[in-house]
């Protein structure tokens, strides 16, 4: 019986040290020019990343494939160095609001997303809404969940 609850507590000390270490992992910020040497490593996985506000486009609204509208989608660029990467803010699904873009051209900014590889198939946000890629299409995309401004 003390054999178990000491294996239990070991099992559950050892999830809790494993845990902690994966989420500091994820919060510290990893460089854009990382992601775009090996986009592949980086596909489906969650970042942080930081860098500067380019081109705020917003999008018009689109329709998902259950016939739901989205409203105040936008994408930008994130510069950091030399290294530019493309994020996208997806929309508000379901019913019709006003969102602004939450980010001005040369904000500096910490960007918490989900990075899409390229050559994946998978699907990406265009100006044109959710867009579906090809092998042959090189775009890599970070869909953004949350953005902080950083105060230097």
């Amino acid at each position: 019986m003390i054999c178990r609850v000491t294996h239990r507590l070991y099992c559950l000390t050892l999830s809790a040290s494993i845990l902690s270490s994966t989420l500091v992992w994820a919060g510290d910020p990893i460089s854009l020019q990382q992601i775009l040497e090996e986009p592949k490593i980086y596909h489906l996985r969650h970042v942080t990343v930081r860098g500067t506000v380019r081109d705020v486009q917003p999008l018009a609204p689109y329709t998902l494939a259950n016939g739901d509208p989205c409203y105040g989608a936008y994408l930008f660029r994130l510069e950091e160095d030399e290294a530019t990467l493309s994020v996208a803010v997806l929309g508000i699904c379901g019913k019709p609001v006003v969102r602004d873009p939450e980010v001005e051209d040369g904000d500096r900014v910490e960007v918490s997303a989900t990075i899409q590889a390229p050559s994946h198939g998978g699907t990406i946000l265009s100006f044109k809404g959710p867009k579906t890629t090809t092998e042959e299409e090189s775009v890599v995309q970070a869909v953004a969940d949350r953005i902080l401004p950083i105060v230097e």
